[in-house]
């Protein structure tokens, strides 16, 4: 078995200071055997540390902005630009051999979650669902989505969608082991959810890096 991390980020992201070494460390300090590095529209962090790590091992992930909210793709080997529709952007993973995941599917704060007409428009389309995310801090929409998975008859995800280094690994799934895409969708559906979010001022680090980034010279990694 393997604990797999679905959903993170680094300082390729516009709200992340996070190096890689750091969340490699983290990686380890939790056990973590295997890592999407989904960062926001961007693919080359993610192909970076796939080349220079060997554990934990990494899957070559992005979150991408549609023009209806976000979906992640698994297993890429190339750059999905942000602002195609759904469709779009489901077609250029499967073009792929990629995995199609939509992350935070009912979350009541973020802007960029995926609409409900959308989610539902492409639900057969899809591989896997976030049925536990670790920003998410309302348990009844971590539930929903659960429900949404089982209905839809679709696998089941979790990740830390962590931004700074304490949050990685949180959350996950425990697996069976796993090389590619198809072998890591049959091992996803014999998988078990662990983890619990972290606290919500994660949120606010977020903000801090991201207006940092934008407006401040010589920001630091947190």
């Amino acid at each position: 078995m393997i604990r797999v991390d679905m959903h993170s980020h680094t300082l390729r992201s516009s709200d992340s200071a996070t190096p890689f070494e750091r969340v490699r460390r983290a990686c380890e300090h939790r056990h973590i055997g295997a890592i999407a590095i989904t960062d926001h529209n961007r693919i080359d962090g993610a192909l970076e540390c796939a080349e220079q790590w060997t554990t934990p091992r990494v899957i070559v992930g992005e979150e991408i902005r549609t023009s209806e909210g976000e979906i992640i793709g698994l297993f890429l080997r190339e750059f999905i630009p942000p602002r195609l529709s759904p469709e779009e952007t489901i077609a250029e993973i499967r073009r792929q051999g990629g995995v199609v995941y939509v992350p935070h599917p009912f979350d009541p704060i973020r802007r960029s979650v995926i609409t409900r007409a959308a989610l539902d428009r492409v639900a057969g389309s899809i591989d896997a669902i976030e049925v536990l995310n670790g920003r998410l801090h309302v348990a009844a929409r971590n539930t929903e989505a659960g429900d949404y998975a089982r209905s839809h008859r679709l696998l089941a995800g979790a990740g830390s969608d962590g931004h700074i280094a304490r949050e990685i690994g949180r959350v996950g799934v425990e697996m069976p082991e796993f090389t590619t895409a198809a072998e890591f969708k049959a091992s996803l559906a014999k998988g078990m959810v662990f983890g619990t979010p972290a606290h919500p001022i994660v949120h606010l680090a977020s903000s801090w890096t991201k207006f940092r980034k934008k407006y401040l010279p010589g920001w630091r990694s947190i």
